[in-house]
């Protein structure tokens, strides 16, 4: 009798350890067709583009990066929890995985967490900046706020240590501190990563939430705050200077209107000690945006936008004008559309996508006072 309930015991021990923990698979599958105009062509003199042409073509990843993970959490008690997070991006279309990103190129941490203290976590993440994402009518999606700068918000941080709190009175704090690694501070181009940290306030009630980012990236070949930038004139080639390494500072807003979401945001990208910068290569940025999502039905969404950005030093701006919306046609499935225009002035050449700097075919802007205009359909899976 005794040898049962001693068995009986160690089994409901069992279940409830099993309990305390739990492991999650996740992912999401993009894919579509995009028909674009205005995409570079020809190869001249150090690989400039000649002319303009149209391209149709399938894309993953248009609407949302495609991406899979993994995440945990384990309950050791007195309100403290373990966690982990693993998570990769992908290529519907090939498969084809992140590359030299390493399989896990967007998270791979481990931390701790407890409800009266907060989150803190070690390993690699999303940049800060990131956290424009909530205030993006697009949602950072490829035709979106990360175009106008290059991709500057999108990067993910190595060596990271993160803090998040909990919510006091509808206010939150997040902060991140990304080591170089190299024998200097900031980076001396011994290791791929300069210095990179950022601090972030968040209000949230029912009817608006505001937010306030600080960054800064610092360039991992000398720790400065102004990206690498090539200086042969002849090439207009200007590498991604401001848009690689600099200082954002970010104000960003939600109105939750009934049926409506109206969302707008300011951000000033400031560079320092740029050396050997030539006319048309910015060094300070300011890039602002503004637009409404109406949620008309449960399953349908409708979505209008306006992003600028305008550059010192002769950079020129340039505007994207893009609607779009979305159809659920379940909990994980829905069907998506966008349509956009970048319109230059006369000295810039943004392109739709997030692209390097530069007037090379390869990076696939369009040429300096030209528009490039497309249209993107397609489908998301989410498990």
């Amino acid at each position: 009798m005794k040898k049962a309930l001693l068995a009986a015991s160690l089994l409901t021990f069992g279940v409830a350890a099993h309990a305390q923990s739990s492991v999650t698979l996740y992912g999401r599958l993009d894919a579509g067709l995009e028909y674009m105009t205005g995409v570079p062509q020809g190869t001249g003199a150090n690989g400039q583009a000649t002319g303009s042409t149209n391209r149709f073509r399938a894309e993953s990843g248009d609407w949302g990066t495609s991406l899979w993970g993994m995440k945990g959490v384990e309950d050791i008690g007195g309100g403290n929890k373990v966690l982990f997070q693993l998570e990769g991006s992908f290529n519907t279309m090939t498969g084809a995985g992140p590359g030299g990103g390493g399989l896990f190129n967007r998270w791979a941490t481990v931390g701790m967490s407890n409800d009266g203290f907060g989150t803190l976590l070690l390993g690699r993440e999303l940049f800060i900046s990131n956290g424009v994402w909530d205030f993006d009518p697009f949602g950072q999606s490829n035709w979106s706020s990360a175009s106008l700068v290059r991709g500057r918000n999108w990067p993910a941080s190595s060596n990271n240590i993160s803090y998040q709190s909990p919510k006091f009175a509808g206010l939150d704090f997040y902060g991140q501190y990304s080591l170089s690694n190299a024998t200097n501070w900031n980076g001396n181009g011994t290791t791929p990563q300069g210095r990179e940290a950022g601090a972030q306030i968040t209000y949230t009630n029912a009817l608006f939430q505001v937010r306030g980012i600080y960054d800064e990236i610092r360039n991992p070949a000398n720790g400065a705050l102004y990206g690498p930038n090539l200086t042969n004139v002849n090439t207009l080639n200007t590498g991604n200077g401001v848009f690689a390494a600099s200082r954002e500072y970010s104000a960003l807003l939600n109105v939750f209107l009934g049926q409506f979401k109206v969302q707008a945001a300011y951000q000033a990208i400031r560079s320092s000690g740029a050396e050997g910068v030539l006319p048309g290569q910015p060094t300070t940025l300011d890039h602002e945006w503004g637009g409404v999502t109406w949620q008309a039905t449960p399953a349908a969404a409708l979505i209008a936008a306006v992003y600028h950005v305008n550059g010192n030093n002769g950079a020129g701006n340039a505007t994207i004008y893009t609607i779009g919306g979305s159809y659920n046609l379940s909990k994980r499935t829905l069907l998506d559309i966008q349509i956009a225009t970048t319109q230059n002035s006369k000295t810039a050449n943004y392109g739709l996508n997030a692209n390097n700097a530069g007037t090379a075919t390869s990076t696939d802007n369009p040429l300096p006072g030209h528009s490039q205009s497309g249209v993107y359909a397609g489908i998301q899976h989410s498990f």
